[in-house]
C-alpha cells in the first residue's frame, strides 16, 4: 500500500483537516470548517465574479446561489460561526465593488447612490473618491446604500442563515 506523505501526519487535530473540517484546540474542540476549503469556496467565487462583470447583479447572485446552498449543505455540521459571517460579508462586498465597477463613471455612481438614498452631497463625493472598486465595496457609503437587507431582498443566500436553518430542520 502506498502512503501519501502530505496527507499522512502525527499532529493534533486542530493542526488536520479531514473532509473539508478540521477542530478547533479548546478544551472541549468543536467542528469547524478547514482554511483551505474556505479559500477554495473564496477562489471560486472570486471566478464567478470576474465573469459577472458583464451581467446584472441579479444574475450574478443567481449563478451564486447554488454554489453558497451546495457549499452550506456540506458544511452544516459546523459549530463555529464566525467563518460563516465573515463569508456573508466578504461575499456583499464583492458583489458591491461589482456594481461599482458597472456604475463605470463617475456621474452614474452618483445617481445610482442618489437612487439608493444617499443624501445628494454625499454621493457626489463619494462618487469622485477616486479610489477603487474593492474600498468603495466595504466603504461606509456603499454599505449605507446597500445593506445586507438589501440583498436579502436580492435572494442572496446568506450562508450563517442557511447554516441555521439546517441545523433547525434537523
Amino acid at each position: 500500500m502506498k502512503v501519501n506523505a502530505s496527507k499522512s501526519a502525527v499532529a493534533r487535530p486542530w493542526e488536520r483537516k479531514f473532509l473539508g473540517y478540521s477542530m478547533t484546540w479548546h478544551k472541549k474542540p468543536k467542528l469547524k470548517i478547514a482554511e483551505a476549503s474556505r479559500k477554495r469556496l473564496a477562489e471560486k467565487i472570486r471566478k464567478m465574479m470576474r465573469e459577472a462583470r458583464g451581467q446584472s447583479l441579479q444574475q450574478a447572485i443567481e449563478r451564486l446561489n447554488p454554489v453558497l446552498r451546495g457549499w452550506i449543505a456540506y458544511f452544516r455540521l459546523t459549530e463555529v460561526k464566525g467563518v460563516l459571517e465573515d463569508l456573508d460579508g466578504w461575499i456583499r462586498r464583492k458583489l458591491r465593488s461589482v456594481l461599482w465597477r458597472q456604475w463605470k463613471r463617475v456621474y452614474a455612481r452618483a445617481k445610482n447612490l442618489m437612487r439608493a438614498g444617499i443624501d445628494e452631497v454625499r454621493a457626489w463625493r463619494s462618487a469622485t473618491n477616486g479610489r477603487g472598486p474593492w474600498w468603495n465595496g466595504g466603504a461606509s457609503h456603499m454599505n449605507a446604500a446597500y445593506p445586507k437587507s438589501w440583498f436579502d431582498r436580492m435572494g442572496l443566500v446568506s450562508l450563517l442563515e442557511a447554516r441555521q436553518r439546517l441545523t433547525s430542520a434537523s
